[in-house]
């Protein structure tokens, strides 16, 4: 298989409308990671993204009554545009099926490219389907994002440009994986051209369809994607590519989200250019790498594999990036509701470190938790150290800096504990950001369940997050948990989340 994928990959003619990018030396993050670290800059072609180069491969091989019948596609936007430019170029029609979560940026460009959009279910998933339903019905060509050799070999052409535009064979590279077109393709060109290189995989912790099927021996369907890093968030890899995985790549990284928004920081601080998350996922493996393995002195190189950004999603980001580096951390701390004992607290952590973030407000006369941000230079260490002062001086701490509900949603809600909520249970959802969403939640609700806590924030994603406490009936319960069941959303119970019980679980 892989030497087949090198045979096409030597006669792709993806420069008819794929550009060779650049692979620039990234002298920050060398620095930093004590390695040289290269960036292939794949977020600079004409649709700001590789996806263009698989796309128009596996369409230029089409047969004449193809092209003339047309062609179909499912999407969520980076592969939209390499078939909707692809088949602009071919004088083909296109058909892209794109959720109809996608944010309006991506479908208006696929729009501009000539393609034409049709709007269909919240998932890539759902949108694939009615795809195929349209292929059949329509007599169309389907064009597979990642599962087809054609596809594979267009995006194996990025590793021939890395093998010409570097001097000598590099020891690393890392390459982000979604469905697994891009890393079966630039694995299956780089071992046999240079096998002393490494090939390392990355994918975000919640989207890890690749590392669980290496594991397994087999393909297997994830229960639940992750949504972040949405051009990596895939249920179960191709088969072609994992077949190409199992003999090709040498190891996976799984990173958080809050690594990834590092790695677009470290990216925009190198290049002035802003990936999206997918775009940086194979950065952030990166830096993974070289922290456990604690290696120095070797040739890397980075995919960024686009840069298909959503402008509003940019505030999550910033949030998290301090996170993601280790430079924050959160803190909720107990002390007691007396004169003086707020400014003592705020010496003993400012008089030396920054404060990034301070939320309190008054709920009890014995005692009172701040929300607390500080900024931590030495990463990890820092962070244990603060605790173990604080512990130290007689402070009831918890740690935060891991708890997703606190930074979702916690640090914008501190306001003081509910009176007289009872039966309360919390949960955290997923909703598809599109019109209607959050009717349909709450219509399948039992009007007899009252919702007492909800937040809400657009991070410019695809899905929304939502906070909701839910007044339920201990008798109830099973009647609660099959509505859980049916809503069809992604839901995590967070009852037990020591955020709640500090700041918003009710004192009865």
């Amino acid at each position: 298989m892989p030497e087949e994928i090198l045979r096409r990959v030597l006669t792709v003619p993806v420069y008819d409308v794929a550009e060779e990018t650049p692979l620039e030396v990234a002298p920050l993050l060398s620095k930093r990671l004590q390695n040289k670290v290269w960036l292939k800059r794949e977020d600079l072609q004409p649709v700001f993204s590789f996806k263009l180069r698989g796309a128009y491969n596996c369409m230029v091989n089409l047969s004449d009554e193809q092209k003339q019948a047309g062609v179909i596609a499912a999407s969520a936007g980076n592969h939209a545009q390499g078939v909707a430019l692809s088949a602009s170029k071919m004088g083909i029609k296109a058909t892209i099926v794109m959720p109809r979560t996608t944010p309006p940026i991506k479908v208006n460009a696929v729009k501009n490219l000539g393609g034409n959009v049709v709007l269909h279910g919240d998932t890539y998933d759902e949108a694939s389907k009615h795809a195929k339903q349209l292929m059949v019905e329509e007599s169309l060509t389907f064009i597979h994002p990642y599962d087809d050799l054609d596809v594979i070999a267009g995006q194996g052409t990025i590793a021939l440009e890395m093998l010409r535009q570097h001097s000598k064979p590099f020891d690393v590279i890392f390459v982000a994986v979604g469905g697994g077109g891009l890393i079966s393709g630039v694995a299956a060109v780089i071992k046999q051209v240079s096998p002393k290189t490494r090939i390392i995989g990355v994918e975000p912790e919640d989207a890890a369809c690749m590392t669980e099927a290496l594991k397994a021996g087999e393909r297997v369907v994830l229960d639940q994607v992750g949504l972040f890093a949405d051009g990596v968030a895939v249920a179960q890899v191709g088969e072609i590519p994992f077949r190409i995985a199992q003999t090709c790549v040498d190891e996976m990284v799984t990173v958080k989200t809050d690594e990834i928004c590092a790695a677009v920081k470290d990216i925009f601080e190198d290049t002035r250019a802003i990936a999206e998350p997918a775009g940086a996922v194979a950065l952030a493996g990166m830096k993974k790498f070289v922290e456990k393995y604690e290696v120095s002195g070797l040739e890397m190189a980075a995919i960024v594999s686009g840069a298909n950004m959503n402008f509003d999603r940019l505030r999550h980001i910033s949030e998290r990036t301090e996170l993601g580096e280790k430079r924050e951390a959160i803190f909720a701390v107990t002390i007691n509701e007396e004169p003086g004992s707020f400014k003592q607290f705020c010496e003993l952590l400012g008089g030396r470190r920054s404060i990034t973030e301070f939320n309190y407000r008054y709920s009890d006369p014995k005692s009172a938790v701040v929300f607390a941000g500080v900024r931590t230079e030495g990463g990890r260490p820092e962070r244990e150290a603060i605790l173990n002062e604080l512990v130290s001086k007689g402070y009831a701490v918890e740690d935060m800096t891991d708890n997703e509900m606190a930074k979702l949603h916690l640090r914008f809600m501190v306001g003081g504990h509910a009176n007289g909520v009872k039966n309360e249970l919390l949960y955290r959802f997923e909703f598809p950001e599109r019109p209607g969403a959050l009717l349909q939640f709450l219509s399948q609700m039992s009007e007899e369940w009252n919702i007492s806590l909800f937040h809400y924030r657009n991070h410019g994603a695809a899905y929304g997050r939502v906070l909701v406490g839910v007044q339920v009936p201990p008798e109830q319960s099973d009647d609660f948990e099959a509505y859980l069941q049916n809503l069809g959303y992604r839901y995590v119970n967070e009852q037990d989340n020591p955020g709640y019980g500090l700041f918003l679980k009710s004192k009865q």
